[in-house]
């Protein structure tokens, strides 16, 4: 998930001298870069922020063609497993959090994690080969030139995931399962920039321009919106699935981290002709689909909902990818 908001008194910056705001006990390291801790005495879940280890070798289903399971993903997972273990017993790290105490969809805490001789192990990741620069949800708010420096470096010497003997195939006609990384990168850069222009205009437009991970900024959205009928507020944010409703219109939910920033939006019967097929593109892979929607911010028995909006309320965010050429 992206931090579309620097979190107060922290300024993005690239000498890396991040110190951790809490160290915590490792209970199990569940692969590359998913840990769970012992924090504030409970078990609680981390994913590692900016990168993206390879899916080790579990026999369930795929959860995204891009998302293969690999050889190289098995041993990364067992390569930190040894690695946290060296730490010694209980292995004990600390954690910064540059987004603030946020978590995924999947009720992850997001964080880097900090080494005891002072090392960001998200970083290590990158330069080793063992993970890709993962800027998909946004480009590191402390750490950015570091690791697009790490993973150039890292893809030179064909390290880890660079390296293209890594998951092909020894057996002669056997399938390899190989990660679309040429295809990757690109997509996560597009939306990465997308994101970086709507933290400049946010910065410029705070009491009109509201991200759909910001449950503040919802509250104000609302309050805004409430205190003023004639009110309009715009929201950036991605579709992440679609509800039919019994009096014919369409409701879609906007991707979220949090419960209480669950955002639906609104798309009456008449307009659904006109809006549907465009909002539905923009979920697919390998697009860049983060959005602008302006309506007013209003709240139901589910939630915040955006309602008021017109197909001219709606616009993709920049840049286009892929392409119109490349369509």
């Amino acid at each position: 998930m992206i931090a579309l908001a620097l979190p107060p008194r922290l300024q993005a910056r690239d000498d890396h001298e991040l110190r951790p705001a809490v160290t915590v006990e490792i209970v199990k390291v569940v692969d590359g870069d998913t840990l769970n801790v012992l924090l504030d005495g409970e078990v609680v879940p981390l994913r590692l922020l900016s990168v993206d280890t390879e899916e080790k070798i579990s026999g369930r289903p795929l959860t995204s063609p891009t998302k293969p399971q690999t050889v190289f993903g098995q041993e990364t997972a067992q390569w930190a497993r040894e690695f946290f273990a060296a730490l010694g017993e209980p292995a004990r790290i600390g954690l910064a959090f540059p987004e603030g105490r946020r978590r995924d969809t999947y009720g992850r805490l997001l964080c880097e994690v900090l080494l005891p001789d002072g090392r960001d192990f998200n970083l290590l990741l990158v330069e080793q080969g063992r993970s890709p620069y993962f800027n998909k949800y946004g480009n590191s708010l402390v750490a950015h030139e570091a690791f697009v420096r790490a993973q150039a470096s890292a893809r030179a010497a064909q390290l880890g995931i660079w390296n293209p003997a890594t998951n092909r195939a020894r057996t002669p006609g056997a399938p390899s399962a190989l990660r679309p990384y040429e295809e990757l990168l690109p997509w996560w850069e597009a939306r990465a920039q997308a994101i970086d222009a709507f933290r400049a205009r946010a910065a410029r437009e705070p009491d009109t321009l509201f991200s759909h991970e910001d449950a503040a900024g919802f509250e104000r959205a609302f309050e805004f919106c409430r205190a003023d009928p004639e009110r309009r507020v715009t929201v950036f944010a991605a579709v992440e699935r679609f509800f039919d409703e019994q009096d014919g219109s369409l409701t879609a939910l906007l991707r979220s981290g949090d419960e209480r920033t669950s955002l639906r939006a609104t798309i009456l019967a008449e307009q659904r002709p006109a809006l549907e097929p465009w909002l539905r593109a923009s979920t697919q892979e390998f697009r860049q689909n983060y959005l602008y929607a302006t309506g007013r911010m209003e709240r139901n028995e589910r939630g915040f909902c955006l309602t008021g909006t017109s197909p001219a309320d709606w616009r993709m965010a920049e840049p286009e990818y892929p392409g119109p050429r490349e369509k």
